[in-house]
């Protein structure tokens, strides 16, 4: 074979193998645009219907964050408040890789999930499910034995738990029942979170930044069983010491994400707590972290840091009437 033939040949191999590629690339790119058509995104369900908080717009800026994000489908399931109704009401849980618990009862102690809805989540969340318990969710049942062990702490009486403390030279201090207060919390103030654990969730995080308008708990309580502290905050406005404000639990096979972030109250519309770059950002990261245990959702430029808050804009979110 003469030279010339050969390069041509070489040529015509090269130009056969970018064709090949190029209709390779075409089709990478457009399975990726028709699933992404198609809804490819994780479900979601937010378990509401009864709190002392603002439990329905608690829900809509929740799943309004999640879908804002691209990555999730959120649906909501709401407990009905008659009792006959109630005792029939039963989701779904295993159609959602991540639940997100929003009701609280601590001020109506009979309004509670049926037996066979708590068993369902007990089942769901040990052959692998994931829980985020939002906020005063952490109040709540304080009759249910299992949802005390999901949760890890909780808002409960001096009497109920073990309660966690972080000293000053970041120990665990533990306090048996009995010993010191039940769970409360002092004024609403603009609380550093520091980071105790790195963890998927708050991987790139800075290692202390500023959250707004918060409530620090003060002497969390519960089993605190199976549990790792994510990060801590110094209670200012209370009890002047550091106390837990994320958690994760390992339940069975599960995971549950436990925090006193997120207050939202009655009256209050798209408060600063939840327009907290900080706040919005643990929020997809823990319902992704929930659903796949990995995270791809970056930390964004405007992340708050240690003095300084970042807040996203008032008129992004618009309440539904």
């Amino acid at each position: 074979m003469s030279r010339r033939i050969k390069i041509f040949k070489e040529q015509l191999d090269w130009a056969g193998n970018l064709k090949r590629l190029l209709i390779v690339l075409m089709f990478l790119i457009y399975s990726l645009a028709a699933s992404a058509q198609n809804g490819d995104k994780i479900p979601v369900l937010i378990v509401d219907g009864f709190s002392n908080h603002d439990w329905e717009q608690t829900t809509e800026v929740t799943k309004w964050i999640l879908e804002e994000s691209g990555m999730f489908k959120v649906e909501v399931s709401t407990v009905p408040t008659d009792s006959l109704e109630r005792l029939s009401w039963l989701p779904e849980f295993n159609n959602y890789p991540v639940i997100i618990q929003n009701t609280n009862n601590i001020n109506n102690l009979s309004l509670k999930w049926p037996r066979e809805a708590e068993i369902a989540l007990e089942n769901y969340v040990a052959d692998g499910g994931g829980l985020y318990v939002l906020h005063s969710a952490n109040n709540a049942f304080s009759h249910w034995k299992a949802y005390d062990e999901m949760i890890g702490l909780g808002w409960r009486s001096s009497s109920a738990g073990t309660a966690l403390e972080i000293g000053s030279d970041e120990s665990i201090i533990v306090h048996p029942p009995g010993e010191g207060k039940g769970t409360g919390h002092g004024d609403r103030f603009n609380a550093v979170v520091e980071l105790y654990n790195r963890h998927p969730i708050n991987y790139g995080f800075p290692d202390k930044w500023q959250t707004v308008n918060t409530e620090v708990y003060y002497y969390p309580r519960g089993p605190a069983k199976n549990i790792e502290i994510l990060s801590y905050a110094y209670d200012s406005t209370g009890t002047q010491k550091n106390w837990p404000v994320e958690w994760v639990v390992i339940y069975g096979k599960g995971r549950v994400y436990n925090s006193s972030l997120g207050h939202l109250w009655e009256g209050e519309t798209y408060p600063p707590a939840y327009r907290c770059v900080g706040y919005q950002t643990t929020v997809i990261r823990v319902t992704e972290w929930l659903a796949t245990r990995d995270i791809s959702y970056p930390v964004p430029l405007d992340f708050p840091r240690k003095d300084s808050p970042s807040l996203r804009p008032e008129e992004g979110f618009v309440k539904k009437e």
